[in-house]
């Protein structure tokens, strides 16, 4: 049921998903950076969870904390061994920090829907404009978390300064690798307070992993696309964008899909490092 033809472990066609919408054995959860996305329509029965308000401390804009995560969890209705699909606006970036952030917490059954929400509409798929009963509570039980996904400041640090064995990837847009722009676009406010990117990052931004429908590419394109840049899989490879959400797909990509060794995402990314005294920016292109 739970199948992709390429990545069956860690992504569903939409066709796997509405096929399984009725069998009471799945919780789609759609995970947006607009709450009117959600709104404007969804997966029939999807749950909804809002990066801002839900998915971070709201005093410290860092993880939630085991308690506030086993909370969230329970009243979503799902339990430690649920099966949780996740999906949403902007290409899934912020459902792939909601995978990042339930690794992180231990949780086995989870997966991406390939595509997102704008496959899903595009393909014309049945959509609800009405909110979901509140679903029974389901009994969760948050683990100690696991950091080896989680990149923080100090290993950046190693990263820039290791470069024979550590790879650094910017997955923004190129203005905003170079400086020229300060955040990821028109209606998403900036959130560096210096423009630029750290030291030996490489820019390969996380828009070359999918096709223009929004699904993954293929793994041998994915290959190709990373060995171009002298990304290879026994790497210890760091990802970061602005806020962690685009870098998350990335890691997704590499650590998910490719099965790359070590792969963390720095969450905190630019909106961390550019607040930071001292901390190296560079402007303009790589050396």
């Amino acid at each position: 049921m739970l199948s992709h033809p390429n990545y069956p472990n860690v992504l569903m066609t939409c066709e796997a998903l509405e096929s399984a919408l009725d069998s009471g054995e799945i919780i789609a959860v759609e995970v947006d950076i607009d709450p009117e996305s959600y709104k404007q329509g969804h997966v029939p029965g999807a749950q909804t969870w809002d990066w801002q308000t839900q998915l971070r401390d709201q005093e410290t804009k860092d993880l939630l904390k085991p308690e506030a995560f086993a909370a969230l969890m329970s009243a979503t209705g799902i339990s430690n061994d649920s099966k949780v699909v996740l999906y949403g606006d902007n290409n899934n970036w912020f459902a792939c920090w909601a995978y990042w952030l339930l690794k992180l917490y231990g949780h086995k059954n989870v997966w991406i829907l390939d595509g997102g929400a704008r496959k899903w509409m595009s393909e014309g798929r049945s959509a609800s404009l009405a909110e979901p009963e509140k679903p029974s509570p389901g009994t969760y039980v948050a683990e100690v978390v696991n950091t080896s996904n989680r990149a923080t400041t100090e290993n950046v640090f190693e990263s820039f300064f290791n470069p024979m064995t550590h790879r650094l990837l910017d997955v923004r847009s190129a203005a905003e690798y170079k400086g020229s722009l300060g955040g990821p676009g028109p209606g998403m406010a900036p959130t560096c307070q210096v423009t630029g990117h750290i030291p030996n990052a490489i820019n390969i931004p996380w828009n070359l992993n999918c096709n223009s429908d929004g699904t993954f590419k293929a793994r041998e394109e994915l290959l190709a696309i990373y060995a171009s840049f002298d990304i290879l899989p026994e790497m210890n490879v760091i990802t970061y964008c602005a806020i962690g959400e685009r870098s998350s797909l990335s890691w997704f990509v590499l650590k998910e899909l490719l099965a790359y060794d070590v792969v963390t995402n720095y969450d905190r990314s630019m909106s961390q490092w550019s607040c930071m005294a001292n901390a190296p920016i560079v402007q303009g292109e790589a050396a």
